[in-house]
């Protein structure tokens, strides 16, 4: 398989591991005007614009198949089962203010005729969604979702009408399709994510699940892959208590069985990145003002394995589910951490540092990890590695060149199988990238002494969530409920314990910890006190009849003397306290 490489050098393919070399099949194109490229979901095909046409190839032979003459358009996309080739250009208003020229375009690969056209005025959310078997395809429109069946765009053949849509997402896999919006709440209400199951939407009663929530000024929906359930992290642009520059973040849980939950997350902070582990039933976030946290959790948004904390912002689940690396990039100094996922140990550490972009490679082996323009414009260039660690090419761009854009060449589940996990690096001809460790400033006075090491902040461990001996096997009903009584004398006995010694650190700990009731006056005579303590009570109690007779109760005679004797009581407490 391939990688094309985009830039001001032109677009070029670059054969995967392990010869790295330029591929001659594909013909260089040498333009500096290489706006977008896309693959076929299978990889089967590859598509560029050059600022002059888009043309489609077929990837082994490199045939041209196709090509149209948009020299402005700057995206593409096939549909899932190659039949369709959308294309978008910025749009344009006339001159005179009237409505400008369809942008979006839906081009039939194999006639190469224009199925339709649409005017689409934003880049966001710019491609129509196709269901993985082309059955449905969807678009927002004026914030109802249009859903077109067949690949027949001339009829709207469903509508999903709520008060604003304002993003929606197709479940992936067979049918039946899924559907997952977002409304956003105004005037006090509050946003909501909604299931459905295309074509059932009359009323909320139809929804498969529905999961209200305030504190949303956008939210990302993150299907799982067998789409049993979404993931919704939920963000504000502000956060209103002042912790954070990037606004505040909530995730939830979605199921299609009409489960719900809050993920709750045990550091505060942003959330910098959440994903779907492929086997559908674990997701891992990454969250928390740095040194980061990376969390675990199952479907029940329980725990599962804690990372610790450690400098990284981002998470990358293998094609095949079973290693997760940890990443600090964009500001941190990309430092990677490569885990087995199924028994949760470290595999490697490599760094890369001034990423901009990382991706797995189909094959589950493999890791490329680039520095593209415009987000950095020195030493462009990628990096591709083995997840044991070992840098087994490099390529850097000469530095009056940029490079815009790597991507792996795409295949379809099943096509390489899952192989054991390796601890062992793997050889390479390149020396390891690690770079050399910057030494800390040290004053003159300092530094013929000895160094003594200081940390701004100590990291976290990792540690395994699942209570010891637990199984994945669902608990009886009666197992669980001996193992909750079990849990609750265990928990009675330690509090007991606390208590216990609690009594004698209570002395000590009244002088530094701020005692909420008023410290109680002793006279030194435990008689006296004791009297003091009884008249206290009493007067509490009259202060209550007194509020029962101002809340209009009758009182009994009884209670309406004991009001009486008030005065002489408060003066009987007075001596006493003063000695007299």
């Amino acid at each position: 398989f391939t990688l094309p490489v985009r830039g001001s050098e032109g677009l070029y393919m670059v054969n995967g591991p392990p010869s790295f070399t330029e591929s001659t099949a594909f013909q260089r194109d040498s333009g500096k005007n290489c706006k977008a490229v896309a693959f076929s979901k299978d990889g089967s095909l590859f598509a560029w614009c050059n600022g002059e046409k888009v043309n489609i190839v077929n990837v082994t032979n490199a045939e041209l198949l196709r090509s149209f003459d948009l020299p402005k358009a700057v995206c593409l996309e096939f549909s899932p089962k190659n039949n369709v080739l959308a294309t978008w250009q910025a749009y344009a208003t006339a001159k005179d203010g009237t409505a400008g020229v369809p942008n979006l375009q839906l081009h039939d690969v194999k006639t190469g005729k224009c199925l339709k056209s649409f005017i689409q005025k934003k880049m966001q959310n710019w491609c129509p969604c196709w269901a993985d078997d082309e059955s449905v395809c969807a678009r927002n429109v004026n914030n109802e979702v249009h859903f077109f069946e067949n690949n027949n765009f001339n009829t709207i053949a469903n509508k999903l009408h709520l008060q604003k849509v304002n993003d929606f997402v197709l479940s992936p896999g067979a049918q039946p399709t899924k559907v997952a919006v977002y409304v956003p709440g105004s005037k006090g209400a509050p946003s909501f994510v909604r299931l459905y199951q295309y074509p059932n939407f009359n009323g909320p009663q139809s929804a498969l699940a529905n999961k209200s929530f305030f504190k949303a000024d956008k939210v990302t929906m993150l299907w799982n892959k067998k789409a049993t359930a979404v993931l919704v992290i939920a963000s504000t642009e502000v956060d209103k208590t002042g912790a954070s520059y990037y606004g505040e973040q909530t995730l939830h849980y979605i199921a299609t069985n009409g489960e719900s939950a809050v993920v709750q997350l045990p550091k505060n902070g942003p959330i910098y990145d959440v994903v779907w582990n492929p086997n559908s039933v674990e997701f891992c976030a990454v969250y928390g003002f740095m040194p980061a946290k990376a969390t675990v959790f199952n479907l029940k948004c329980d725990p599962v394995f804690d990372f610790g904390t450690g400098p990284r912002n981002a998470a990358y689940y293998s094609p095949h589910g079973h290693i997760l690396v940890l990443a600090g990039f964009g500001n941190l100094r990309g430092q990677m951490e490569v885990w087995d996922v199924k028994n949760y140990k470290l595999i490697s550490k490599p760094v890369a540092s001034d990423s901009t972009y990382f991706a797995w490679c189909p094959d589950g082996e493999h890791i490329v990890t680039a520095t593209c323009a415009p987000r950095l414009r020195v030493s462009n260039g990628y990096k591709i590695w083995h997840y044991t660690g070992s840098l087994l090419h490099s390529y850097e761009v000469p530095s009056n060149e940029e490079m815009w854009q790597v991507s792996w060449q795409p295949v379809l589940d099943g096509v390489f199988p899952a192989k054991a996990v390796k601890y062992q690096a793997v050889p390479s001809e390149l020396p390891s990238a690690e770079p050399k460790p910057a030494q800390a400033y040290r004053p003159p006075a300092l530094r013929n002494k000895p160094v003594t090491s200081s940390k701004l902040h100590e990291d976290e461990p990792p540690q395994n969530m699942k209570p010891p001996g637990s199984s994945d096997k669902p608990l009886s009903k009666t197992a669980l409920k001996n193992q909750r009584k079990h849990e609750a004398k265990k928990a009675a006995k330690q509090e007991a314990k606390a208590d216990a010694n609690q009594e004698p650190a209570q002395s000590s700990a009244s002088q530094n910890a701020p005692r909420s009731a008023v410290p109680a006056v002793t006279s030194g005579d435990p008689e006296v006190d004791k009297k003091i303590k009884n008249l206290k009570k009493k007067l509490k109690a009259i202060e209550q009849l007194k509020e029962q007779a101002a809340a209009g109760k009758q009182l009994e005679k009884n209670q309406l003397e004991k009001i009486q004797k008030e005065t002489a009581l408060l003066q009987e407490l007075e001596d006493l306290e003063l000695g007299l």
